[in-house]
Parts: structure tokens; C-alpha cells; sequence
């Protein structure tokens, strides 16, 4: 199906999505429906989400089959994550009561050629998306799989092979009766909208070729009158017609990478890339190319690599290097605050979470999480521990839920009450 001629189920499944995209929102407090939350932007508007915590704050953890890096994600008291075996021949998802931590189902995928995997990726690295009716997993050259929330498959669809030295990241996302899904790969990769109730093709849209890998996962946002789906690349950042799956603009990056997911405030896009390059803000609402026209700014970035997202809060724009040097930006201008390393040793890959004017930053060695206040000069309110050892590695994004934090080792899950 091309992208630009959408299907009549197409449009009947769209015809109302200005009312689709602010039904998130409603929920926001109520579940954590997918990769950083309802947004998929990192920020949680929950009031009673714990700034400090240690060993002692641990109500339950939980063993989990094989090791995986998605995060949890929640509809209710079922929480849903994913795992895989060491040679990703099998690939687990999982449903998990929120309160105890039991295990409620367990269903097992098998993978007859699966990828190459990064040392620092898994085969088991996206997170779960649902709605409330469906669990969507996927797991790149093991197919993209729907159930519902008693563990019923309802449908299975190969969506690629997967070349390449690095393997897949990239989360599906649910938008209305769709479900998308970035296909990036060291070859041909596309942009996907299936039916959420069939697997169906709704629309494909062609991105570049050989764009290393399939990291990043687009975001919806809402720009003036229309809405726009946004994903970061290898080459830059792109939005697209969620309706229709066509290319509206494009903004060349600066060195490549795109995993990070870039954050949307003061009605601008903030993107930085996966290798070290500048960070840049983007107008988004263009069409093209608009590198010239709608890139508003850009900064230097001296922190090296990036595997963490941008978040904005307030004025203050933030970017976290993986070597853990930090950087606050006016979000306005693209003016350094303060550039400082945080003062811990270790590795920083997951995404930063953003609660009660705060940024979560987690370490991957040992689950170490830092919550600074973002201003002028760094502030690290506290760093809080679970108890793990150093060598329990942890690259999932944090997910708050109902008043608790869920932080997920390769192999382990976390409750964190206050």
C-alpha cells in the first residue's frame, strides 16, 4: 500500500483523531500504556511519584525468564515486559500483578533466524504497547505479536528480517486503531501502520536505507492544526502524516544514530543524536526539506555519545551523555546553563523520566538513579539505590505507576514504593 493513498478502513479508523490523541491524556494517571508513558515523551503528571528511595523502599522484585531490556508497561494491575532467551531462538512476554509481583502469564514466540544483536542492545529491547483490549510485543526478525490482556494471541506478523550488527529497539506505539512501528534496519526500512484488531497493512511508507539500525520510536504531537507523527534517524528527524504515512518534512541531524526520541515544548521539537553532534530545536509544521527554515537553534554538545532522550521541563532543556556527563540548555535559545559530569561512575542508556519538576536519570550499573531539579546550576536532589549488585545491569526506562516506580534489571523487576 502506498503511503499518501491511505485504505477507506484507513480513514474510517482516523476520521477522529484529534479525539484519539488526546484520550492518552485522560489516562495518564491511570496507566503507563506504553515506552515512556502516554506521551511517549518520558513525562508523568502523577504528583505522588517518590524522589527518594533505597533498599528498604524495594516492596517485591521478581525473577524474570531470559533477559531483555524493554521497559514495563501497565493497563490496570497487569503489568506487561518482555524477555529472551541467550541465543534468541525464544522470546517471553510477560503479564505481572502490579501489587505482588506474581507472575499471572507467560507466552513463549519462537525466532527461526534471529538478529545480531549490539553488545549493548538484547533481543529483547522493545517495550509493549496496549490499549486496554491489546498487548502489542515485538521482537524484530521474531514478528510483531497482539494479544489480549489474558494471554490470548490474536494475530502474529513478520514485519522483516533485521540485518545488521546491532538489532532492533524500537517500540510500537498505538494510535487509535492503529498500530505503528519503526522498521529501521541495515538495509530496506520502512514505516508501518497496521490494524490494531487484524495485523492488517494500513500503510508502509520507504525510509533510507542502511540507516544502521532500528532504534528510535516515534511520537505523536499536535502542531497548530494538524498532527504529526515524529521519528528521529540515522540522517535526522522526520514527520509524518499519521493518517496517511506520508513524508511531510525532513531536518538533516548532525552525526547520525537517531536513537534518542526527541521531546516536544514551547512548540518545538528538541533532537540530539545518537553519536556525539550538535543538539538542535526544530519547528515542526513544514514541509521538505526545512533544515534551513525550521531548525531554530543549535548548540554545541560535549558529553560524546548518546543513548539517552532529551526532556524539557519548563525553561530548561536537558541531555545526558552515556559516559554520564550532563548538560542543561535554555530551551529557548540553545544558551549552556551548565555542562558538569554527574558525579557518578558508570553508564547512562535509559531515557530520563520527568515527574513532579523533576528528572530521573538511571545508571546502568547497579540501577542507581540520580533526580536532579533542572535550573541554572546542577542540582542532584538525591541517588537512589535498590540494593542491587553492580553487576545487575539496567538499561529499561523507570515507569511510574500509581504511585510507585518499576525499575527493570536484564533479568529482574523492581517495585519501588515510597
Amino acid at each position: 500500500m502506498k503511503p499518501g493513498h491511505p485504505s477507506r478502513l484507513a480513514c474510517s479508523l482516523l476520521g477522529s483523531l484529534a479525539a484519539l490523541v488526546s484520550l492518552p491524556q485522560l489516562r495518564a494517571e491511570e496507566n503507563w500504556p506504553q515506552f515512556r508513558g502516554p506521551t511517549g515523551r518520558g513525562h508523568s503528571s502523577a504528583q505522588d511519584v517518590p524522589l527518594k528511595w533505597s533498599a528498604d523502599s524495594v516492596l517485591w522484585k521478581t525473577k524474570l525468564k531470559g533477559k531483555g531490556q524493554s521497559s514495563p508497561v501497565n493497563w490496570g494491575d497487569k503489568l506487561f515486559l518482555t524477555g529472551a532467551s541467550e541465543d534468541g531462538s525464544a522470546r517471553y512476554l510477560f503479564c505481572v500483578d502490579r501489587n505482588k509481583g506474581k507472575i499471572l502469564w507467560e507466552k513463549e514466540v519462537s525466532c527461526k533466524a534471529p538478529e545480531n544483536p549490539h553488545k549493548m542492545n538484547s533481543f529483547a529491547t522493545p517495550t509493549c504497547a496496549t490499549d486496554g483490549e491489546h498487548v502489542i510485543a515485538f521482537f524484530g526478525p521474531g514478528g510483531l505479536h497482539c494479544y489480549d490482556l489474558a494471554g490470548k494471541k490474536l494475530w502474529s506478523r513478520d514485519v522483516g528480517d533485521f540485518p545488521g550488527p546491532w538489532g532492533v529497539a524500537a517500540s510500537p506505539v498505538i494510535i487509535g486503531k492503529l498500530v505503528i512501528q519503526n522498521c529501521d534496519a541495515e538495509g530496506a526500512s520502512s514505516l508501518l501502520a497496521m490494524d490494531i484488531k487484524t495485523g492488517e497493512p494500513i500503510w508502509k511508507t520507504k525510509r533510507e536505507d542502511k540507516p544502521r539500525g532500528g532504534w528510535s520510536t516515534p511520537i505523536l504531537i499536535e502542531d497548530g492544526s494538524r498532527s504529526e507523527l515524529i521519528l528521529n534517524g540515522e540522517y535526522g528527524v522526520r514527520g509524518y502524516d499519521p493518517k496517511s504515512g506520508r513524508e511531510l518534512w525532513f531536518c538533516h541531524g548532525f552525526n547520525g544514530r537517531g536513537a534518542p526520541v526527541p521531546d516536544f515544548a514551547n512548540g518545538l521539537l528538541y533532537v540530539v543524536n545518537g553519536k556525539p553532534g550538535d543538539t538542535y530545536a526544530v519547528k515542526p509544521g513544514g514541509k521538505g526539506d526545512v533544515t534551513k527554515s525550521h531548525m531554530k537553534w543549535h548548540s554545541k554538545r560535549r558529553g560524546g555519545r548518546d543513548l539517552p532522550s532529551p526532556v524539557v521541563v519548563g525553561d530548561y532543556l536537558i541531555v545526558v551523555s552515556m559516559s554520564g556527563i550532563a548538560a542543561c540548555y535554555d530551551a529557548h535559545t540553545g544558551e549552556i546553563h551548565w555542562e558538569e559530569r554527574l558525579g557518578v561512575k558508570g553508564e547512562f542508556a535509559a531515557s530520563p523520566l520527568v515527574a513532579n519538576g523533576h528528572v530521573f536519570i538511571g545508571n546502568v550499573y547497579g540501577g542507581e538513579t540520580l533526580v536532579i531539579k533542572p535550573g541554572k546550576k546542577l542540582d542532584v536532589i538525591s541517588i537512589n539505590g535498590l540494593g542491587a549488585d553492580s553487576k545487575e545491569l539496567f538499561r529499561a526506562t523507570l515507569a511510574p505507576i500509581k504511585g510507585r516506580i518499576y525499575a527493570r534489571s536484564f533479568s529482574t523487576l523492581y517495585c519501588i514504593g515510597s
